[in-house]
């Protein structure tokens, strides 16, 4: 790690592309909800796709990813394929960002300009 002008330590190239993959997971809307299902409770795949409005397949398809990656983990009862938060800190970061959006979209003027618009 490098020292940056404010003091603080650069973290490492692999440190950064841990992250970056990490975001690239949830990136998308639906892996979010799942995540955000998740952090209310441990739950079925079925259960989560009624919840989150996906279809099966889909949603065992964005399961498997971020299980893959360490964000979720699973463990059988009987036939039932159980999902549950396997990072906590991941959870924190989820809440901390819907929540902030959540507020800002609640206390916004009529046309603030939307991170999707500013980000491309």
């Amino acid at each position: 790690m490098r020292e940056s002008a404010g003091g603080f330590e650069d973290p490492s190239a692999e440190v950064l592309a841990e992250a970056a993959a990490a975001f690239g997971l949830l990136a998308s809307s639906a892996r979010l909800h799942l995540m955000w299902a998740l952090a209310q409770g441990e739950s079925d795949v079925t259960h989560l796709a009624g919840r989150v409005g996906g279809a099966l397949p889909a949603v065992s398809q964005h399961l498997a990813k971020l299980k893959l990656a360490g964000l979720v983990r699973s463990r059988r009862e009987g036939r039932r394929q159980v999902y549950y938060i396997g990072d906590p800190d991941v959870v924190t970061l989820v809440r901390l960002m819907v929540g902030q959006l959540t507020d800002r979209t609640r206390h916004a003027p009529a046309r603030a300009p939307r991170l999707r618009e500013v980000g491309g």
